[in-house]
């Protein structure tokens, strides 16, 4: 059980903070960032919850906001280098499973998509375009973190979770928007008439 008694600790003031094995860090570290990232996903998510009046994404929702949690708790949380166990809570492939399949039951009711869509509509349509933007984003971000000398360090499976939650956020979206009936649909050209 997690309990905290004072919110400031004054610890970070030099740059600095605490990863989940004791080691500090600069709080500009690549792991620092991603986490930063994944922490705004889950505030875009928080704003669509508070939005949408559908109780059975708001209930979805709160799910996956719990296992962003798990997640940032596997990137706070180095894997340990040599034999030792790793008590740690991490993301693993069942996880991308589930996301998976929540991405097939949800496109099974879906107008077809016949032209790229614009973020908007619905004002919890809106708040998923930006979760999932901001999680493709979160999930760059967690490439350059494998592609530096952390990648030994770092669960893969990480990676594979974010990028099956963008999708999964972008079919929400449409969902959302009552199917895909008021999604904004992009015409190309049309923005700027010809003088």
């Amino acid at each position: 059980m997690v309990r905290l008694d004072r919110i400031y600790t004054r610890s970070g003031d030099s740059g600095k903070t605490f990863l989940g094995d004791g080691n500090r860090v600069d709080k500009t570290s690549q792991r620092i960032v991603v986490m930063g990232a994944v922490d705004e996903v889950n505030c875009h998510l928080g704003t669509a919850i508070s939005l949408s009046k559908d109780s059975d994404l708001r209930q979805l929702l709160s799910r996956i906001q719990q296992l962003l949690f798990d997640l940032g708790a596997d990137l706070c949380s180095p894997i340990p280098v040599g034999p030792s166990a790793d008590p740690c809570l991490r993301i693993a492939k069942h996880h991308s499973v589930w996301l998976e399949a929540r991405i097939d039951e949800t496109t099974v009711n879906l107008n077809p998509l016949t032209s790229f869509i614009l973020p908007g509509g619905r004002p919890a349509a809106a708040a998923l375009h930006l979760a999932r933007s901001v999680c493709r984003r979160a999930e760059l971000e967690f490439l350059r973190l494998i592609e530096s000398s952390e990648s030994a360090c770092t669960n893969a499976e990480v990676g594979i979770f974010l990028n099956r939650l963008s999708d999964l956020l972008f079919v929400l979206a449409r969902r959302e928007n009552a199917d895909g009936a008021d999604d904004v649909l992009w015409t190309a050209g049309s923005a700027v008439d010809k003088d």
